[in-house]
């Protein structure tokens, strides 16, 4: 057994400031679990016991819906180069979309990204690590940080953004209202 504790440390700190990968776990208390890869420069530990990360615009909106339904989110780091390690953050999250007051604050420690949606504020409850050696060992290929669909928002503008929001992020897989246009009550 690794590492358990209910905070983070300045290296557990350090570790996933220098991660240009991590993954996002929810699940409402039925249905599907959802877990998700994110990139970008799209998460700040904001102090040993709290993380905000920003999300993107994309074909669905898993994360909220659950978030929603129960707070509860993981999110784990490996590491890819150097010495092996897997840190898991456990906590209780809140959803904010441009709407909500505490948005643009949390937009400010950010890049711009065109299709920013909602941004996620985890407040840690525990952190762990597992060894990491049964993942490979990979170099990242390029420091590029947009990938073909930001220039796709971009290109949209804001309007066919909401509407593509109005498409495809209202409501989970599983039918759950995302909340994206209106509060949703637990």
């Amino acid at each position: 057994m690794g590492i358990v504790t209910n905070k983070l440390n300045r290296s557990f700190s350090e570790f996933i400031e220098r991660q240009k990968l991590f993954f996002v776990a929810t699940a409402a208390a039925q249905g599907r679990v959802n877990l998700s890869p994110k990139g970008l420069d799209c998460l700040r530990v904001i102090n040993n016991k709290q993380i905000v990360w920003l999300s993107v615009s994309g074909s669905g909106n898993e994360t909220s819906a659950h978030i929603n339904k129960h707070p509860r989110m993981t999110l784990m780091f490996c590491a890819f180069e150097g010495e092996p390690l897997i840190l898991r953050v456990y906590g209780s999250a809140k959803v904010y979309y441009p709407r909500h007051d505490g948005w643009q604050d949390y937009l400010n420690i950010f890049p711009e990204y065109a299709g920013a949606r909602s941004i996620y504020r985890l407040d840690i409850e525990q952190v762990t690590t597992s060894c990491g050696t049964g993942v490979p060992e990979m170099t990242l290929l390029s420091t590029r940080a947009e990938r073909d669909l930001l220039p796709w928002y971009d290109n949209l503008g804001p309007a066919r953004v909401e509407e593509f929001w109005r498409k495809k992020n209202v409501r989970s897989i599983d039918g759950y209202p995302t909340g994206i246009f209106e509060d949703v009550e637990r």
